[in-house]
């Protein structure tokens, strides 16, 4: 008898004389898939997600996912001590087979019953490029769960033009848009941005305009109203029939608008003015500075955010977001002690191009460690570049069901 495991798994088990429960190996893991525009707060619901699944004692596994290299995302899971793997240069629909690949290596050494991947926040059209063709083609190792959206409820009050405020142009809020389209779940996150009136013509908005998608309040920085959304993804499989009617022409030329900007940067204090400094206050300043830069470059934000860790302890770490121009810097974890040397990890989208966008972070970087902090530092990693055209792996329409 073969015994499959999840993700594909054959455990090396005498079957005969085994006492463990076999039936559990046949099980499929889950594959959770949390989307949304940048911002929104998926990295901070996925680690109180996986930390809900590992409370209830199944394990789990992380698959984060980024245009570039370095990613934030996956130095916070790692921090919180889940094993992640991070697929890079392109969204997980480009870079299907990479996606596969990373499920089986986190279930060669963890067989997790859950997945829970996070997809680049600009993407879209994720359940016929990815959601379904996992179904077809892997379905006998991971049961899909229905594809949750997350807004910020500012973003997405501005968006649907219940709240006053900037926007972004029209192919990229086409993205925005047909990100809510192909939702099963839209979660509206953040619930202490507006007032309880407000969330309550946000929700209205939203199953309005997508009446077909059910609609949850949650606080993932909070915790409260996770676990009614956490219950519902848990026990419900996608709908195999919902497919997103897109232009991808357009897609595509909301995505080039999008700057992109992936750094890695040492810091530590001269010996001389500075001994040691303080990461939380100094993730602070960094945000404010690198904020004016890009609103003086006529950037709208999408995401920034930015860790800082103690060199040589991935562990301990202090991390910050800024996901709007005209919102504030919020940390999201601490550091408790002081420090002499530090590894930062910044990553930026923004509707601006490119080169415009390095000018901006290098300004900032130089003003807030060097100018303001007296600290050096260096630039050990950096990339930034637009997003190229969508091209999915694979692509299920009505007609190949």
């Amino acid at each position: 008898m073969e015994v499959r495991g999840p993700a594909g798994l054959r455990p090396n088990l005498d079957v005969e004389s085994s006492t463990l429960n076999v039936e559990c190996y046949l099980m499929p893991s889950s594959y959770i898939m949390v989307g949304g525009f940048l911002g929104a707060g998926k990295t901070t619901l996925i680690q109180r997600f996986a930390q809900y699944i590992d409370g209830k004692g199944h394990k789990v596994g992380l698959i984060t996912n980024d245009q570039g290299a370095g990613l934030v995302d996956s130095m916070i899971g790692r921090s919180n001590q889940f094993p992640v793997e991070e697929i890079s240069g392109g969204c997980f629909c480009c870079r299907f087979n990479s996606l596969i690949d990373a499920a089986t290596s986190l279930g060669a050494e963890n067989r997790p019953d859950v997945f829970l991947a996070e997809p680049v926040g600009s993407c879209t059209d994720l359940v016929a490029t990815v959601s379904l063709p996992l179904q077809q083609i892997y379905g006998d190792d991971y049961r899909v769960s229905p594809l949750s959206v997350l807004v910020d409820p500012v973003r997405a009050g501005q968006i649907l033009g219940i709240i006053e405020g900037k926007k972004f142009s029209d192919n990229v809020t086409y993205i925005y848009r047909k990100q809510l389209e192909e939702a099963e779940f839209i979660v509206i996150n953040k619930l202490d941005l507006l007032d309880p009136e407000g969330i309550e013509d946000l929700r209205a908005a939203l199953e309005r305009e997508f009446p077909e998608a059910k609609v949850f309040e949650l606080s993932a920085r909070e915790g409260s109203g996770c676990e009614k959304w956490f219950e519902a993804v848990l026990s419900a499989e996608m709908n195999s029939k919902r497919f997103l009617d897109i232009d991808y022409e357009k897609y595509g030329e909301g995505e080039a608008l999008l700057g992109w900007l992936n750094a890695a940067v040492e810091i530590k204090s001269d010996g001389r003015r500075v001994d040691e400094f303080d990461g939380n206050e100094l993730l602070e300043s960094i945000a404010a500075a690198l904020r004016t830069k890009l609103e003086e470059a006529g950037a709208e934000v999408a995401h920034l955010k930015m860790t800082l860790n103690p060199s040589g302890d991935p562990m301990e770490i202090a991390a910050i977001n800024l996901v709007r121009g005209d919102s504030e810097p919020e940390l999201s974890h601490r550091l408790y002690e002081p420090l002499d040397e530090g590894e930062l990890l910044l990553n930026i989208r923004a509707e601006v191009d490119p080169d415009t966008l390095e000018r901006a972070a290098d300004a900032g970087l130089e003003q807030a460690i060097a100018m303001e902090a007296s600290l050096l530092f260096r630039i050990t990693h950096l990339e930034h570049f637009r997003p190229g055209m969508p091209t999915p792996t694979h692509r299920v329409t009505p007609d190949n069901v």
